[in-house]
This record gives C-alpha cells, structure tokens and sequence, in this order.
C-alpha cells in the first residue's frame, strides 16, 4: 500500500490510500464524516478488500490527509469524481463502497458516473442531509463512538462554516444504472434503517437489501458483524465477477 493524492477541479488535495495489487477492477471506498481512510476499521476493510480487487481508499476534504474543509456533501462530489476519473484510466471496472454521507456520495457518484461505475455498496445511506437523526444520547450512538475513538482522527477533522446546496440521493436514486446493494443496520440512531430502506424500494437498478440485526451505524456493521459484511460485499462485487 502506498499513498497518494490527487487534485480535485476545485483545486483540494484528496488523500488516498493505494493497494495496487495488479488487478483488473479497484474498489474505492469513501468513508462517513468522522472517519478517515486511515482509521482502524478501514485499513482492516481496505486489506481485506484488496484482496479480490485494487483499492482506493480516500480521505474527504476537511478529514485526515486531504485539505480543505467538509462541507456535508455539497462540495465532496468533486473529490470523488478525481478519484473515479483516476481509477478510469487505469482500471476496466470501477466499485464504489461508501458509508453514511460518502453513501450518499456513492450514489450521487452513481448517478453521474454511470458509463464508469460498475457496481455500489451504500452502507446506512441518507434519503438527505436535512433528515438524518442526532440522537447522540442514545447508547446506540455513544458507545460505538468511544469504541472507535481514535484522537489522531479527531484532530484530523476540519468542518466548513460555509454549507452549500446539496443533491438529496432520494432524488436521483432512481438515476443510479448499475447494481446497488443497500445494507442498513436495525439499531442504527443517526441514519436509520428507513433511510436506507427508501431509498432501495425507489431503485430501479438491480438492487439488494439488507438489515444488520443489532448493529449500529456506517462501519458498526464491519466492526459488529465481520463476517457477515465482508461475506454480503464480496459476493456482491466479485462473485462472478
């Protein structure tokens, strides 16, 4: 594995964490605000993936290596598409992995990357911003978070003050072509398994469902159940691939 990054058509340097292992698909993987390439359960996920693909896993603007600030999926499009448009010239299929609001990245992603993109997993995804749950009080959401805390992360973590106009992903949904697997957890306190669940039965692609029992949010699902996630993804981007 090494490292790279690459310039967005906003002029950010995106961070990426590049296993080059000489196969003929990559899998980019876009973690959720609050989470880095570099945190502990994707570079797990990342070796694991890595072995029946490339991968590309990235830091958003405003998180760990990259530069500027995150701006909650208005502008975090852009830093995507420089990664799909580097995996283009390299790669004969593209997958895209996303988790909370790189979910709903992904599927934007999807939407206008459709000629590129293969194949999607859009881990605990958002029908929008504007509607996610802040239920931090709940066991569900606290207990996880102090799992998981890592302070070279949080540190890391740069918010933009200035918020833009976002594409909501139940609005496009319906544009994403290519087979899309929705997977959600049934504990899950700041994007609910609805939100995943709405935006599947609006799909008209070659779609997939499924419900984490006792599991949380976003990468919970990795950490919570490993064996049934890793088994669930594979097969979806690389069983008779």
């Amino acid at each position: 594995m090494k490292e790279i990054k690459l310039k967005t058509q906003d002029n950010i340097e995106i961070a990426l964490n590049y296993y080059n292992e000489g196969f003929e698909s990559v899998t980019i993987i876009a973690p959720g605000w609050f989470m880095t390439k570099d945190s502990k359960s994707f570079k797990e996920m990342s070796d694991i993936f890595a072995k029946n693909s490339d991968v590309l896993a990235m830091d958003f603007r405003g998180h760990g290596k990259s530069s500027g600030f995150y701006t909650f999926t208005s502008k975090e499009i852009n830093d995507i598409s420089a990664v799909i448009n580097f995996a283009d010239k390299y790669y004969k299929k593209i997958y895209l992995v996303g988790f909370s609001l790189g979910a709903a990245i992904v599927l934007i992603a999807g939407a206008l990357y459709e000629d590129k993109v293969k194949k999607i997993i859009a881990v605990s995804a958002p029908t929008c911003f504007e509607k996610i749950e802040n239920k931090i009080w709940k066991k569900e959401a606290w207990i996880p978070t102090l799992q998981k805390c890592e302070l070279n992360r949080w540190f890391s973590i740069r918010p933009s003050l200035k918020i833009g106009k976002k594409i909501k992903p139940i609005e496009i949904i319906d544009s994403v072509k290519c087979p899309t697997l929705f997977l959600a957890g049934d504990k899950d306190p700041t994007v609910c398994s609805w939100h995943t669940e709405s935006l599947f039965k609006k799909a008209v692609c070659e779609k997939k469902y499924e419900l984490f029992e006792n599991c949380c949010h976003a990468e919970d699902l990795f950490i919570q159940n490993k064996q049934k996630f890793v088994q669930i993804c594979t097969d979806w981007l690389f069983k008779n691939d």
